[in-house]
This record gives C-alpha cells, structure tokens and sequence, in this order.
C-alpha cells in the first residue's frame, strides 16, 4: 500500500526533511518518520517513454500566476532556435501538451470555417429574401470582435482555443439582434410608414428587448467567468455581447439608410400655372364668353 506524505512548501524541496516528516498513529498524536521507518534512497526502475515510437525527454514546468503558457513556449522555442539548427540528425525539439492540442484545436475549426460561412449566408438569404440585406446582417457578426478583445485584455484571460469558441458563438447572437432590426425595418416600410421614419422607429422600439437579452446573456456568464477552463469563453462573450449589441443598434440602421435608402420626393412648388392660350387673339375664358 502506497503512503504518501508532503512537506510544507518552506521545506518541500529539501531531502533532509524527509527524516523529520511527521506520521499520524493510532492514538492520535505524530511521530517522526525516522522513528517508525529507515530512509534510504534508491534508484528508481528506468522507464524510457516514447511518443509515436521514438524515444522522448518530455519537459514540463510550473507557470506562476498571470503568465499564459502559450505565451512561454512560444517564446522558449524562438530562444531554441540555433539549438533546433544544431541537433543530430534523428533528433528534434516539438512543442506538445496543451499549446499542441490548442493548435491542432483552432486548426480543425479553421479548415471547416468556409462551411459555416456558407450555411450562414443560405439561412440569411432564406430569412431575409434579400442578398443586400442578408451581407449587410452578416458584415454586423465581426463587431463582436472589439468587446471580446477588450474584455480579454482586462481580465488577462489568454486568447486560446476556448475563446475563440465563445467568439464564434457571439456570431450567432449578433446576427440574430441583426435581423430582428432589419425585419422590423422592413414590416414597418411594408405598412406604409415613411423608410427614414421606419428605420428610427424600429431602433427606438428593439432597443430594449434587446439589451434585457444582452444583459441577461451577460449575467448568466458570471458564476463560470472565475474557472480556469471555461473563463476565457465567459469574459469573450461578455464583452463582445455588451459592445456588439450597442454598435449594432448604431450602426446597422446607418448601414441600411446608406445602402436601401430612397431620396426623398421633393414637391413641386416652383412650377408655375401654364398661361391661358390664345386663339386668333382671344383668350380662352372670353372664347367661352363669346360662344355662350
């Protein structure tokens, strides 16, 4: 049966101290290890550990906190530089672990991005019956982008794999608020409001369905913002749901009057009443006279 027993961190690192760590009995107080037991190091059975079958020292360390790992391997890799270019044929330096799988994470997704695009594009265009309109939802889903940037820089959360998770899924919630505005633009045009009219009102009107939706998406990120794993994914949607909501509001109206706007009809109040004709010298109203 395995016991193990640990130091405090002052003394964790000292070999001596094995002798003195201290060993509950059973009658309820501690006694040193060196009084029940003889310490005595050994060599531990070698174990060679390969990685798709070739030989492999790993390295691994202990990043104190506000350092991001990435940030450390990269530039540890950078520093290896002359000593990749000077190695043995047969033998080489890779980065593994956790900036691996990130990698080959953000990889995956983006070699299936065009898909995504193109599903998007087919759902607007089925919506909105209209490609103008549908680029114009689209061009709205990278102003996410800003907040999610800022609330990253703030909170020093790393911009990694699970962030940029949550700035895909703000593209969706961006473009939804999108829609709504253009589809009341659209119904209120529809019902013979005036087109500048339309696209005031409807901002007025959806501006506050949504940002309840908004602050209601935010507010329900906080308790998982504090995880180690999903925190990046929390504050990236926070900030990009916060910002894109209000640019939204701004400047997809603008974007609409800009590209769908119709110039208003002037009245004719420069023209002037066509003079009476005159027929062998006599005017109309006394042609009339004379006939009568």
């Amino acid at each position: 049966v395995s016991i193990v027993a640990r130091e405090p961190e002052a003394t964790r690192h000292l070999l001596s101290s094995v002798d003195s760590v201290y060993i509950p009995t059973d009658f309820g107080g501690s006694v040193p290890l060196s009084q029940v037991a003889k310490v005595v190091p050994v060599m531990e059975q070698g174990v060679e550990w390969r990685r798709d079958r070739l030989p492999t020292i790993s390295v691994r360390a202990t990043l104190p906190d506000g350092v991001q790992s990435n940030d450390v391997v990269t530039k540890m890799y950078n520093d290896m530089k002359d000593l990749r270019a000077g190695l043995a044929p047969g033998y080489k330096i890779e980065i593994q672990g956790g900036a691996e799988d990130s990698a080959e994470s953000q990889a995956s997704i983006a070699a299936k991005a065009p898909i995504m695009l193109a599903i998007i594009v087919v759902l607007l265009m089925v919506q909105l019956q209209h490609f103008g309109k549908s680029m114009l939802v689209l061009a709205t889903g990278p102003l996410g982008i800003i907040g999610a940037a800022a609330a990253l820089l703030i909170s020093g959360a790393p911009f990694g794999f699970v962030a940029i998770l949550g700035v895909i899924a703000l593209l969706g919630i961006i473009m939804r608020n999108s829609i709504i505005l253009v589809d009341q633009i659209d119904q209120d045009i529809a019902a013979g409001m005036d087109q500048s009219e339309a696209i005031v009102g409807a901002a007025v009107r959806r501006f506050r369905p949504i940002m309840l939706t908004a602050l209601t998406a935010v507010l329900a990120l906080i308790p998982i913002s504090r995880a180690v794993f999903w925190g990046p994914l929390a504050y990236a949607m926070m900030g990009g749901i916060l910002v894109a909501t209000v640019l939204t509001i701004l400047v997809l109206p603008a974007g609409y009057a800009l590209f769908f706007g119709r110039a208003p009809k002037k009245a004719k109040t420069d023209e002037q009443a066509p003079e009476p004709e005159k027929i062998e010298g006599i005017e109309r109203p006394q042609l009339a006279l004379a006939a009568e």
